[in-house]
């Protein structure tokens, strides 16, 4: 009998294996039964479509209306990809800045402060009056998901350890040998949560900008059908394009959350403690 099985011949699954399967599992089931005990209540209590429409009128919608709403989501996401990666790419770029020299940090932190506490909802209609339209969405859904980036990676370049600091400088390191091979490794951990943060927010930008804009044709967003289909009380159409943002915003974080783990798996604590 080989080691790896126990009595009848059977191979026992480990620890680890059991908790991603519960971990995996388990939010399925409570979706199946809750989405079961959603259509018996609709269908028990006679309640009609345009109050509350049953699970199983949202995906025969979501079939009915795929066309225009799988175009709308295209738009809604080529959206949040460019306003995640401007702010991504900018957030990463000043947060160095500001660890390279204080002065532009106290210069300019305060104004990423003032766009972040600033509600972008009243941001965008100004946005709207100066911007080519399409423009102010994305910049919209650059700002809310900005500061996270900039924050987090501010602060993982702040936390390196002393120790390791001051051995690069016993052995003359510069300052950009210690930001490539100390600081930037340091940051990684922080940079990739802030990622996964600013992967979300972008979405909700691009959400809140579409709805400001409220533009109707091809290039129409996943927002404005939500705003059209709860004009019209076509609620069954309202819940599908929720359903798909919902679904979007769920891939965004998993593909992100996978990137961090890829790239964190094999040296940082974080992510070693998921396999050990």
């Amino acid at each position: 009998m080989s080691p790896a099985q126990d009595q009848n011949g059977r191979t026992p699954i480990d620890a680890a294996t059991a908790q991603r399967l519960l971990r995996f599992l388990l939010p399925l089931i409570v979706a199946a039964v809750g989405t079961g005990l959603w259509e018996l209540v609709v269908r028990a209590a006679h309640i009609p479509p345009y109050v509350l429409p049953a699970p199983s009128a949202i995906i025969s919608t979501l079939i009915s209306d795929r066309d225009v709403l799988f175009q709308s989501l295209l738009v809604t996401l080529l959206t949040t990809l460019e306003g995640f990666l401007a702010a991504s790419i900018g957030g990463i770029l000043l947060a160095l800045l500001f660890n390279l020299s204080k002065l532009v940090e106290y210069s300019l932190l305060p104004y990423a402060v003032v766009l972040q506490v600033t509600p972008v909802i009243a941001i965008a209609p100004l946005l709207l009056i100066y911007l080519p339209q399409q423009t102010a969405v994305v910049v919209c859904a650059w700002i809310v998901a900005f500061f996270p980036v900039l924050a987090n990676t501010t602060l993982g370049l702040s936390s390196v350890d002393r120790n390791l600091a001051g051995l690069f400088q016993l052995y003359r390191a510069s300052r950009w040998q210690t930001l490539r091979y100390l600081k930037l490794p340091a940051a990684l951990p922080y940079m990739l949560g802030g990622l996964r943060i600013a992967g979300g927010l972008s979405l909700i930008g691009a959400v809140v900008a579409e709805i400001a804009a409220g533009t109707a044709g091809a290039g129409s967003g996943l927002a404005y059908r939500i705003a059209e289909s709860g004009y019209r009380l076509n609620i069954p159409r309202m819940f599908a394009a929720l359903f798909l943002l919902s679904l979007a915003g769920i891939v965004i974080y998993a593909v992100l959350a996978l990137i961090s783990h890829l790239l964190l798996r094999r040296w940082h604590e974080s992510a070693l403690g998921k396999e050990n």
